[in-house]
């Protein structure tokens, strides 16, 4: 039997409340850019150029979907497998190419430090904890939707795919008793959406992105840990402070 627990809604919770505070940014900046009358229009010719850089932190939500295969009801003694949300940490650098005055073509090749859990929960036993600390070099190709300029902000959407390596692989990880294998490679599907904001000498956009892993990472092997698993899929909601 599968328990919820207080703890795992809160996190679940997260990116709701980072997508309504996005959009009640965007809502305020409107009413007062409404309000304030004529306002200086910051790199005004920023869309001329053809390319552009820059910098982004980010802070990424991410798990494990898990879906169990047939040994997890006869063969395995535990109950409940779950993997729970769990905060990390992103940085990279922003290439934007403008295609037309509605699409650009993005990437942010990034460093991603991870540290997922899968929990797996006994009838008569304590719990274990499998941790998988890792770093991700992640090199997304994405198209960007931009709305029309209101001054000093506009709207974005964006899609795309990422493909993703780790980088600190350690070779037969897998193959004891007491971890849980998984594959050094993914690659997701992305969406999102963000707001640009134009300063005088730079451009600030927070972003909501999600990711959803499209491959199965899991690693079948000897290893007691993965009896109950079929699949593993990598999901992340990420919010992004993009500096151009």
């Amino acid at each position: 039997m599968h328990t919820t627990y207080l703890r795992d809604l809160y996190h679940l919770h997260w990116p709701k409340v980072i997508l309504v505070m996005l959009l009640l940014s965007v809502t305020v900046q409107e009413a007062v850019s409404q309000g304030q009358g004529y306002r200086r229009k910051h790199l005004e010719f920023y869309d001329d150029k053809p390319i552009h850089y820059g910098i982004l932190f980010a802070m990424p939500f991410t798990r494990y979907a898990i879906k169990h295969n047939e040994q997890f009801m006869t063969g395995d003694t535990a109950y409940s497998i779950k993997s729970p949300t769990k905060a990390a940490f992103r940085m990279g650098f922003t290439v934007n190419a403008f295609l037309n005055e509605r699409f650009d073509l993005r990437t942010t090749p990034s460093v991603s430090l991870y540290e997922r859990e899968v929990r797996y929960s006994y009838p008569s036993s304590p719990e274990k904890i499998d941790k998988r600390e890792s770093t991700w070099i992640e090199v997304p190709l994405l198209v960007k939707y931009k709305s029309q300029r209101r001054v000093n902000n506009r709207m974005y959407m964006i899609a795309g795919i990422t493909m993703a390596i780790e980088t600190n692989v350690r070779r037969g990880r897998g193959g004891g008793v007491g971890t849980l294998d998984t594959k050094s490679t993914d690659f997701t599907l992305d969406y999102g959406v963000g707001f640009e904001q134009f300063f005088e000498f730079f451009k600030f956009a927070p972003e909501l992105r999600f990711s959803h892993g499209l491959g199965n990472v899991f690693q079948p092997s000897q290893n007691s840990l993965g009896k109950g698993i079929g699949r593993l899929s990598t999901h992340t909601v990420t919010l992004y402070l993009n500096f151009e």
